[in-house]
């Protein structure tokens, strides 16, 4: 498991500014996504809203994060009704953090975007990372490597 460390430094969101390392719950899951209103980004961003209910009882924050702006993340709220925050991460800091920068094949062109990659905080400590994620079903395993992880 490499050592990640969540920087002690605010964030813009789809609901105001964040700090990682502030947050009430015990358990953090941040989730990194290339795009936003895309196929397979919507598909994980709805299904991690759709357990968000699950992940709230069992004391864990869900954060979706991309290159986006905090708009484009508004708008892909609404119009998804996404119940988690989202965080707009446009200067590449949680992207470089997480190593998450990777390098692409984009319609034959090689490109640098984000890997789908999830992370599993407790109390700030990784305890869990996902790599090269497929988005169908991703929320379900990771809520019940959650369950797990807490049993």
């Amino acid at each position: 498991m490499s050592a990640i460390t969540l920087p002690n430094q605010t964030f813009p969101t789809t609901t105001g500014e964040i700090n990682l390392t502030e947050l009430s719950t015990d358990w953090l899951i941040v989730y990194f996504y290339p795009k936003d209103s895309t196929p397979g980004c919507t598909t994980q961003a709805v299904g991690f809203s759709c357990l968000k209910d699950q992940f709230d009882a069992l004391n864990t924050t869900i954060l979706g994060i991309s290159r986006d702006s905090v708009k484009a993340h508004q708008n892909f709220t609404e119009k998804q009704n996404l119940t988690i925050n989202l965080i707009s991460d446009k200067e590449e800091v949680l992207c470089k953090i997480f190593d998450v920068i990777k390098e692409k094949n984009m319609y034959g062109k090689q490109v640098m975007g984000i890997e789908r990659s999830t992370f599993i905080f407790h109390k700030g400590e990784l305890v869990k990372e996902y790599r090269k994620v497929k988005a169908a079903g991703h929320a379900e395993q990771v809520l019940e490597d959650l369950k797990a992880l807490q049993a």
